[in-house]
């Protein structure tokens, strides 16, 4: 991909932004925070897991400023995406 995104290492990130983004994530996906259980530190906990397995990864957009916890076919699909856009502008 361009030098447009980064790769951000969650373990860099202070505690509580790293659960705001995943948060965010759990919301965005539309995961169940509503069952009988812990919902959304479950869903959180969860993330963190697939984090330190390397199944999802944390972007930021150097353009946009913005970062997102992505997965890596969502990162893939979104390289392509990029690919497909710079050869048509």
């Amino acid at each position: 991909m361009s030098g447009r995104f980064i790769e951000v290492p969650y373990r860099m990130l202070p505690a509580d932004t790293l659960d705001a983004l995943l948060e965010g994530f759990v919301t965005r996906e539309g995961y169940d925070t509503t069952d009988e259980g812990e919902g959304m530190p479950a869903w959180v906990r969860e993330l963190k897991g697939q984090l330190e397995r390397g199944e999802l990864l944390i972007a930021h957009d150097l353009q946009t400023e913005t970062t997102e916890v992505m997965t890596l076919e969502q990162w893939h699909a979104f390289g392509r995406q990029l690919a497909d856009d710079e050869e048509e502008g």
